[in-house]
């Protein structure tokens, strides 16, 4: 061995021991957040459970998104199959994930159909706000910037949440769900998912402003994500939310934007005020189920399973971005 090559090993030999001591005492990196239940939220007449996903290291002031799951499924299961808590960790914002109990339905589904619990201040939405309310408590949220949505009964019960507590939500988004007040305006639920109501767009809106007597806005804005090949909840219901939405703002119902998003049609109208007040997507040939489009692209997320299905769009990237969460 020459000399330099014998100087060079203590050196060598001293960098690699020092980079070995520097991993074996490094800290050890903070843990994932994980979604998290919480217990006396309020009152709870609707007897839901609450569940909520809080990013490690979130500040105060940032946005809350309610994601309400659809029949028979659970709020793990919504988080990690809808993206929600991946572009809640990317962007940085709280997810409340309400669950419904078998003791109130045995098929898990919110009761958007029930008159109890789909009034202010009563049942199943009584319990939501007080979520929102928690949320906004424990993590200094900002109570301008909350949003709710949800799959089917769960957007249904968005829109139950929109129109009881329109000063609560900035907007919603209701995926394959139906308009406030449908169950009651066909007669029957089954006869509001499979046929429709006949409701004029003033008769649609007069439920809404029913639903908060004396409240003159502003209103949430509307965004609609529904399958055309939808037969558990028709996609005349997306019709019928967007003449509801569409009267309560003011806004006429000729589309202010018709192009396409993904291969998919989109639609926006706008209010009197020139701003967007009801968005739409007509998922062309997607049956009954949650749009995802699951990969590491940039607007990707989502995971493709039951009621999860991949169409090349997620309709949580698509809200997030519309409401400008990241």
């Amino acid at each position: 061995m020459t000399q330099t090559g014998a100087a060079l090993r203590p050196t060598l030999l001293t960098a690699l021991l020092a980079a070995l001591l520097s991993v074996l005492l490094a800290p050890a990196p903070a843990s994932a957040a994980s979604l998290q239940e919480v217990t006396g939220f309020g009152s709870n007449p609707g007897a839901l459970k609450m569940y909520r996903y809080v990013p490690d290291g979130l500040p105060a002031g940032r946005p809350v998104v309610v994601a309400l799951h659809g029949c028979t499924q659970n709020a793990a299961g919504y988080a990690d199959g809808t993206g929600w808590t991946r572009l809640a960790d990317r962007w940085g914002f709280s997810v409340v994930l309400p669950q419904q109990q078998s003791g109130n339905n045995l098929s898990q589904c919110f009761n958007w159909f029930q008159d109890a619990d789909i009034r202010r201040g009563q049942g199943e939405a009584a319990s939501l706000a007080q979520m929102v309310d928690r949320q906004l408590a424990d993590v200094s949220g900002d109570a301008s910037r909350v949003y709710v949505t949800g799959l089917s009964a769960g957007g249904a019960m968005t829109a139950v949440m929109m129109a009881a507590y329109p000063e609560k939500f900035a907007a919603g988004g209701v995926v394959a769900g139906l308009p406030y007040g449908c169950a009651q305006a066909a007669g029957s639920p089954y006869v509001c998912m499979y046929v429709g109501a006949t409701q004029t767009p003033g008769q649609w809106g007069d439920r809404v402003r029913a639903a908060r007597p004396g409240h003159t806005g502003p209103w949430p804005v509307l965004t609609v994500l529904h399958g055309t090949a939808d037969h558990t909840v028709k996609p005349a219901n997306m019709t019928d939310l967007v003449e509801q939405w569409t009267d309560v703002h003011g806004a006429d119902r000729t589309a202010d934007v018709s192009d396409t998003v993904a291969g998919h049609p989109h639609q926006v109208f706008r209010g009197p005020g020139g701003d967007a007040v009801v968005e739409t997507y007509g998922l062309t040939g997607m049956g009954h189920g949650q749009p995802v489009d699951p990969g590491s692209g940039q607007e990707q997320c989502g995971a493709a399973g039951a009621y999860f299905l991949d169409v090349g769009l997620c309709a949580a990237y698509r809200l997030g971005k519309a409401w400008e969460l990241g």
